[in-house]
């Protein structure tokens, strides 16, 4: 029996099975207030046989926004939107985090009242861009613009927004929320030396690069308690202009550091493209080391290469996206070795029922 179907536990919660919603922005908030609504609760409601939901990257401030129709999680309108959210999918029986992102200077004027975003440096990101549509919702990639570097008082007012924003997804129904630390934002533009040229506190030493990552993380934690909280990390994926000589190490130290926390998970977010580098098994025995709380892994992973990761200790939960896409009863076709349905790339950001809600269960 694969441990994947396995019930088992995210401290406190009992998850039904170790199977994770991966999470992936849609793009299909309501408009305007970024407010999440009934049909990103039919879609997540359907997916619900899931473990553990984490829900699409969520605004945390109106300037943390990169993407257009991206949800947020700090005003009335939109808690009240994730309330019929996590109350669908809980309904089902899957446990639900809200990821929280401030996107840095992976962003647009568009999204910051005409001004430019904010980095810990003012470095714009190489051949990166973000997507912005009109209120049709026709959208199009657009180069992101150099960024203006964050002064203290900046980084003190985001910490703040984490805080405030993790206490409304508490407000909202979520059982906890996860940082995102990963992906070339703004925590992992604190962490690599490319991305980060800061000479005060916050800049050149690993230590230094750590420390907005755990003040979001201290920050957090002192709200909603630290079982609540996870940290999604990726030490090998250099999209969005991020490769960085001596992230690993820098993610390993991290890792200490969030263990020392008891923080409830950490979530690695691995390379998911064909030829993408190959996570050495060496680095995966150094981070249980570092971190014995619950690991979970993410990144085109087949059912196969997830038995093996948990039998060997290295993960304790497997999260799956795009597969969850186009197969909303993904855990059962697993489960009894059915055949996957593709998905419609076209219709991966923005749009309406058509190549979100609309997939159909087998039988």
């Amino acid at each position: 029996m694969s441990k994947l179907f396995e019930p088992t536990q995210l401290k406190p919660l009992n998850l039904q099975n170790r199977i994770v919603m991966a999470p992936m922005t849609r793009a299909r908030s309501s408009q305007p207030g970024n407010i999440p609504n009934a049909m990103m609760a039919n879609y997540y409601q359907q997916r619900a046989s899931a473990g553990l939901i984490i829900s699409e990257a969520t605004q945390i401030s109106d300037d943390s926004q990169g993407y257009s129709f991206t949800p947020g999680v700090y005003t009335d309108e939109q808690v009240a939107g994730w309330k019929t959210v996590t109350q669908a999918a809980k309904a089902q029986g899957a446990a639900m985090f809200c990821q929280l992102w401030h996107v840095g200077r992976v962003s647009h004027p568009t999204f910051q009242d005409g001004d430019k975003p904010i980095a810990p440096s003012a470095l714009k990101p190489v051949e990166t861009k973000v997507w912005i549509a009109d209120e049709q919702g026709n959208g199009n990639m657009v180069d992101c613009v150099k960024p203006r570097a964050m002064t203290e008082a900046d980084i003190d007012r985001v910490v703040a927004d984490f805080a405030y924003a993790a206490k409304r997804a508490i407000d909202a129904g979520f059982d906890g929320v996860e940082i995102h630390g990963g992906n070339g934002y703004l925590i992992d533009q604190f962490l690599r030396t490319n991305s980060n040229h800061r000479t005060d506190s916050y800049g050149v030493t690993r230590e230094n690069r750590i420390r907005f990552l755990l003040e979001v993380v201290d920050a957090v934690s002192n709200v909603i308690g630290p079982h609540k909280v996870g940290v999604r990390l990726a030490p090998f994926i250099t999209f969005k202009d991020m490769d960085c000589p001596d992230i690993v190490p820098t993610i390993l130290e991290a890792a200490k550091q969030l263990q020392a926390r008891d923080i409830g998970y950490l979530h690695l977010s691995e390379a998911d493209w064909d030829d993408a580098p190959v996570i050495p098994e060496q680095f995966r025995i150094e981070l249980r080391e570092c971190f014995t709380n619950t690991i979970i892994v993410a990144g085109g992973y087949t059912q196969a290469r997830a038995d093996e990761v948990l039998n060997k200790g290295y993960a304790d939960l497997v999260a799956f996206g795009r597969p969850f896409i186009a197969n909303p009863d993904f855990v059962s076709r697993l489960q009894h070795q059915q055949p996957l349905a593709e998905l419609d790339g076209t219709t991966l950001f923005g749009g309406n029922e058509h190549g979100y809600i609309d997939y159909p269960a087998l039988g």
